[in-house]
């Protein structure tokens, strides 16, 4: 049984997709044009990082075991010098994070991360957009990323924002406007909720764009529907540093 995906195969799973299945994605007209410089820059050989060569369920844990060890404040001393020359010829990071912008939010250290270990999307509101989705396509579809997160936090900025002007008027400046109109569902979502609103909306936020990414045509679903990536949300708690998964 693979703890990824539920499969009853654990060894359906690949590291990397191979050159010819990626091809097979898409057609032919658009790989042309689009898939040369990605497939240049895809990595050949042995894994920069053979840590990373893994699933998405190693993956997960491994996440969760960093997320520990940060709240408790017994984080590893990563040797940046030797991973830095490991890197130069490429890099295949374990995991993709789509998080927000917010200055309290930092992946890398949430995780007990390394250099090399994790595809960082960052946008106030942690939504998909269609630069954010291209970037997390290129993490999954070139690098072989077998797992990605939509990171969401308590006492989210933006989607307090996005509150305040769908259900009482307010006015925003500037292209902020544009950037809360992409969390509105999440409010519409949360206030058919009971509880607080804050806390539902930002819950609703994470949700909706893991299902977001997974209905993401017409790399990411594939990637999705074969086992090959497993998509998941969670919550970063401000307080503790804590992840709350949510899967």
């Amino acid at each position: 049984m693979c703890h990824a995906c539920g499969n009853p195969s654990a060894d359906h799973h690949s590291d990397q997709i191979p050159r010819r299945n990626f091809l097979g994605l898409l057609g032919a007209g658009v790989a042309s044009a689009f898939l040369a410089p990605l497939l240049h820059a895809a990595p050949k050989g042995p894994p920069p990082k053979p840590r990373n060569a893994i699933t998405a369920g190693p993956a997960l844990q491994r996440l969760i075991k960093g997320n520990a060890r940060y709240v408790k404040g017994t984080m590893k001393r990563h040797d940046f010098a030797t991973e830095r020359e490991a890197l130069v010829g490429g890099q295949n990071p374990y995991a993709g994070i789509l998080s927000c912008a917010d200055s309290r939010i930092a992946p890398e250290f949430a995780f007990d991360a390394a250099r090399g270990d994790l595809f960082v999307v960052r946008v106030a509101g942690n939504f998909v957009s269609d630069e954010g989705l291209a970037s997390l396509e290129y993490t999954t579809a070139v690098l072989g990323t077998p797992l990605l997160v939509v990171l969401g936090h308590e006492k989210c900025g933006a989607v307090d924002a996005a509150i305040k002007v769908f259900n009482e008027g307010e006015k925003l400046p500037g292209h902020l406007p544009g950037l809360i109109d992409h969390l509105k569902p999440a409010v519409k979502t949360a206030n058919r909720e009971s509880g607080d609103l804050l806390e539902n909306a930002i819950r609703a936020n994470v949700m909706l764009n893991v299902e977001k990414l997974k209905a993401s045509r017409p790399l990411i679903s594939k990637l999705v529907e074969e086992g090959r990536v497993r998509v998941v949300g969670g919550i970063y708690r401000l307080a503790t540093g804590q992840v709350d998964f949510l899967v």
